[in-house]
């Protein structure tokens, strides 16, 4: 396979890179190839916004979509969305490494998805969940996160890790992709220098690499589909929950 890997986080030598740096040592040694996006070092801007586009549809109101579609029609996308869509393009299996920050994903990979994931190119009202143009990949996210495993438990102070991680989930299945069960690294924080922070990160790493090894046959998550829904766009009774984010009423 060949992999993309999309990395948001202002220091390289972070344990976010670290993980990189495993998949990169790793992965070639299985017989796939791999590229990185590294968001913070491309300088890459999060902010969709009317100055990124040279040739507007419309000069008077900036309409993000309108203008996403008529760069996907006229294959005029802005320089760093144009390289970001051809590493998309080539890529088998797409990884976004990224702390947890706030509850969420970076700014900059926020930013990323905002910008990259087109409307037109890769997503449209007519294709998109399991008809998106991404079809055929697949996705997973690989997260550090500072809190224990316990307290990202569905009980747990900092919330239920696996909601948490939904809206990010939807979002890559919105256009199509297969979405791995995410890589969770948890309790990370800490200098190097101690010794039994070090060795539990090291542990994390060995997991990091389990988990590469099979990730061409790990089974995606599951999301409901276009039949799934009613012309309100809300679950038939007869559909399959597969989430809290999205489930009948009790």
């Amino acid at each position: 396979m060949h992999l993309l890997i999309v990395l948001a986080h202002p220091d390289r030598r972070s344990f976010n890179g670290r993980l990189v740096d495993r998949a990169l040592d790793f992965l070639p040694r299985l017989g796939h190839t791999v590229e990185v996006s590294d968001l913070y070092r491309q300088d890459f801007d999060a902010r969709e916004a009317a100055w990124h586009y040279r040739r507007r549809k419309d000069q008077d109101y900036f309409d993000v979509q309108a203008e996403q579609l008529h760069a996907s029609d006229r294959q005029d996308f802005p320089l760093d969305v144009r390289t970001e869509l051809a590493r998309l393009q080539r890529a088998d299996l797409v990884i976004l490494q990224y702390p947890m920050w706030w509850f969420a994903a970076p700014a900059l990979m926020k930013g990323w998805i905002d910008r990259v994931l087109v409307y037109g190119e890769t997503y449209t009202s007519a294709m998109r969940y399991e008809r998106g143009h991404l079809q055929g990949k697949r996705a997973m996210v690989s997260i550090t996160l500072g809190g224990p495993e316990s307290s990202f438990a569905h009980d747990g102070r900092n919330g239920d890790i696996d909601l948490l991680l939904w809206p990010m989930h939807m979002s890559l299945r919105y256009v199509g992709l297969d979405v791995l069960p995410p890589f969770k690294a948890f309790g990370v924080n800490g200098s190097r220098s101690d010794p039994a922070g070090e060795l539990h990160r090291q542990s994390i790493l060995d997991a990091y690499e389990q988990r590469l090894r099979a990730i061409g046959t790990t089974a995606p998550l599951r999301f409901n589909g276009g039949s799934d829904w009613d012309e309100h766009g809300r679950l038939l009774p007869h559909a399959a929950s597969h989430s809290l984010a999205v489930r009948h009423h009790p």
